[in-house]
């Protein structure tokens, strides 16, 4: 055989025998962890153009230090066939508003000077090209932007007084005459009188001089009674080089808001209500109108609720909004969807008495956007038949039509989702959703009504998921103690096995009128990763089950609520797969109450995590930033408690009782549930009892650390909860929890006498 003939038959031979390379292997997914949180995108405030064709949203990162949060705008087609892309380039950007012809975007821009964050103003993007430019400059200012129907007015709302902005022209001027002499310099600069020319700066007192006895936001801290919103209005320039000038429309010594425009654009009707304190009284909503050219607002009508969400219906003779009943007063009382003729002394109509779930109402996660979330907005079909808005139920959140004649629902989504929030085109037919589900942050999906299925239009967390093991928790429902079915989520870790046994931690949600359900939370993902069954329930006075079982609770919460809590762990441990030694419980808000008052009642616990906790209802009642005397939760304030009840349902009270360890997550500026009503007092009196304690404070945070706070503290506070688990109840070592280290305690001489083992 020649040597060609055998090269032939010998590459013949190989490519018969040797098999084509096995196609590469899908890279193994890993477990999440509380780190990922810096490379999560949220998305806010999406909105539709008029015509439908597109949707603007803010697009929400971490920020390059880990200690804040940018915004940007951003674009995509509602037919799903482009990917989005960005529109501007923030860092803080939000609020995003469409002229009525759809050729212009409004949006708030808070842009930075010497590196110090200013307050937002008003930005005009041009969808034909060219850059966005801020066209207001208020010292406070400028939030809420409306359009007015024919897209040359807007309507916004700003805090600014006359001193703010007499201060402010001030330092215009001397900033105009400064730079005049600096282009003059043969001829020097006179001489001011400063005190004629008013240029002297005025100290600006730190003092605050209290006389309201709600004074404290907890979001915004001390409160400004000298700087209430007003309306302005300002006109629409129409290039950068337009100098537009806005014009404060109302006035007065009270804050406004909730504008929207009359059907022809002459009028703006707005809520207030003209009550220097209206914390004392049940809530109520003046409705105004008021010439869009300016002149004396006039009441229309007094609403007896403190309603919220006012839309105009298409006829330009009603309008929709969102309230609650003040009457009888409970605990709980569900949102319902109201209308109102846009006429004096009109009275409000309920299209939903007769359902049973509230509306505007949703679950919650820990994984909102943390910034530009913004808010839902009521949307009319343009026949006026129908309105749309969210609803809670039994865990889901889903966007319904209301019927607006007899309030009859039908659901417009469906499944095991949160519906966070929508925008509508101008003619309703073409509807954008924000969804969440428990593997997924937030995407937006396009939906044409009245039949068309869900299309999703963003893939904003899909690069990082698709390397993560996330697994859907399983939905269970059980029956407590008398009679009622509770239902809860159990999520496992990977690659569960019920042969084995895992450790559990129960999770209790705040509110206490709020609710778990099927909804991201990276704080369950991450437990479960870590090697954690964790459930989370909805007890007795969380919402989605309707008026009666949220209501429950009035004057017994905490209490049977308990009993609810330890009735679904019972069932999860019946159910197998769970080391019954190894039980912790956490809680955020009323979650923390509630995990104070587990270890005051109970041992079975190995460990529990209170987080922003109340433990004196009394001390809370004198402290808090949002509450005085609720008659919705206690009869009397606590100096005229004869029945002892404050004292009773303080956790506090049960201190003697606690042996499980307990770590304390507070939020150094939390107003909401001050340290010193909650977790100061635990740490204080189980340190006395040296029952194992540590306090993990955070600077500069507020309630909010767990869902808004800086993000090396959210990630801090995971690792702190996980951490005081790990350690009690897989023994995993955790000297940062110690007084001192055990081998330095161990070698210490022992006084004579106490040597023995």
């Amino acid at each position: 055989m020649s040597n060609r003939i055998l090269r032939v038959a010998l590459i013949t031979f190989l490519c018969l025998t040797i098999a084509p390379p096995a196609p590469a292997a899908a890279p193994a997914k890993r477990q999440i962890t509380e780190k990922d949180l810096f490379d999560f995108v949220w998305i806010g405030s999406p909105q539709v153009s008029p015509n439908g064709s597109q949707v603007v949203y803010a697009r929400v990162t971490v920020d390059e230090k880990k200690t804040g949060y940018e915004t940007a705008l951003w674009i995509v087609p509602t037919d799903g066939k482009e990917a989005p892309r960005q529109l501007t380039n923030g860092p803080h950007d939000g609020s995003p508003r469409w002229s009525p012809d759809g050729k212009a975007i409004v949006f708030t821009r808070a842009a930075e000077k010497d590196g110090k964050k200013r307050p937002p103003q008003l930005c005009l993007l041009s969808m034909a090209g060219g850059d966005a430019f801020i066209f207001t400059d208020l010292p406070k200012g400028a939030a809420d932007p409306k359009w007015s129907p024919d897209g040359k007015s807007i309507v916004f709302t700003d805090s600014s007084n006359a001193k703010d902005l007499a201060k402010q022209a001030r330092k215009k001027k001397q900033e105009e005459e400064a730079k005049k002499s600096s282009l003059t310099k043969s001829s020097p600069a006179p001489e001011k009188d400063k005190k004629a020319e008013g240029a002297e700066e005025e100290h600006e007192s730190d003092v605050h001089v209290i006389t309201r006895a709600v004074y404290r936001n907890n979001e915004e801290g001390y409160l400004d009674p000298k700087r209430p919103e007003h309306l302005w209005v300002v006109s629409v320039p129409r290039s950068a080089d337009e100098k537009v000038e806005p014009r404060q429309l109302t006035s007065g010594r009270f804050d406004e808001g909730d504008a929207f425009w009359s059907k022809d654009g002459a009028q703006l009707y707005f809520t207030s209500w003209h009550v220097d304190e209206p914390y004392y009284e049940l809530p109520k909503t003046e409705l105004y109108v008021v010439p869009a050219t300016g002149g004396a607002a006039r009441l229309l009508t007094t609403i007896p609720m403190g309603a919220h969400g006012m839309a105009l219906s298409p006829d330009g003779k009603s309008a929709a909004f969102i309230a609650q009943t003040n009457e009888p007063i409970n605990s709980y009382t569900e949102s319902d969807l109201w209308t109102i003729a846009l006429t004096p002394n009109a009275k409000p109509f309920n299209l939903t008495s007769g359902f049973d779930y509230g509306v505007g109402d949703s679950v919650f996660g820990d994984n909102s956007a943390p910034r530009a979330f913004g808010g839902n907005v009521l949307v009319w079909s343009p026949d006026g038949k129908s309105i749309l808005d969210i609803c809670n139920k039994e865990g889901r959140t889903q966007l319904a039509s209301f019927d607006s004649a007899n309030g009859a629902v039908t659901n417009l989504t469906h499944g095991n989702q949160a519906v966070m929030g929508f925008s509508a085109s101008a003619d309703a037919k073409k509807i954008v959703c924000l969804v969440s589900t428990p593997t997924r942050i937030n995407d937006l999906f396009a939906l044409d009504l009245p039949n068309g299925a869900p299309r999703q239009l963003t893939h904003a967390n899909d690069k990082l998921f698709s390397q993560l093991d996330l697994t859907e928790p399983e939905e269970i429902w059980y029956e407590t103690f008398d009679g009622k079915r509770i239902q809860a989520w159990v999520q496992r870790p990977p690659g569960f096995s019920p042969t084995k046994k895992y450790p559990l931690i129960l999770d209790i949600h705040g509110g206490p009128h709020a609710a778990y359900g099927y909804i991201f939370e990276h704080e369950f993902q991450w437990m479960a990763a870590k090697g954690y069954v964790v459930l989370y329930p909805n007890p007795r006075g969380s919402t989605g089950y309707g008026q009666a079982f949220g209501n429950i609770i009035q004057y017994k919460y905490p209490g049977d609520d308990f009993k609810d809590l330890m009735a679904g762990v019972d069932e999860v441990i019946r159910r197998g797969g769970i080391d019954d030694k190894k039980l912790g419980v956490t809680g955020g808000s009323g979650g923390g109450l509630l995990t104070d008052w587990v270890v005051g009642h109970t041992d079975r616990f190995a460990a529990a995590v209170a987080q922003r906790d109340i433990a004196s209802w009394a001390d809370w009642w004198y402290t808090a930033d949002f509450t005085l005397f609720q008659p919705h939760w206690f009869k009397t304030p606590p100096f005229l408690d004869e029945e002892g009840d404050y004292k009773a349902r303080s956790p506090i009270n049960y201190i003697n009782n606690v042996k499980t360890p307990l770590m304390l997550v507070l939020g150094e500026n939390d107003t909401r549930t001050p340290p010193g009503a909650g977790g100061e007092q635990m740490f204080r009196a189980l340190k006395f009892r040296k029952i194992p304690t540590v306090m993990v404070k955070f600077p500069r945070e507020t309630h909010e650390l767990s869902r808004s706070g800086e993000p090396w503290h959210r990630v801090e506070r995971l690792e702190h909860i996980v951490g005081w688990f790990d350690h009690w109840l897989n023994g995993v070592a955790k000297p940062e929890y110690e007084v001192a280290p055990k081998e330095e305690i161990s070698a210490k001489p022992r006084p004579s006498g106490e040597n023995k083992p």
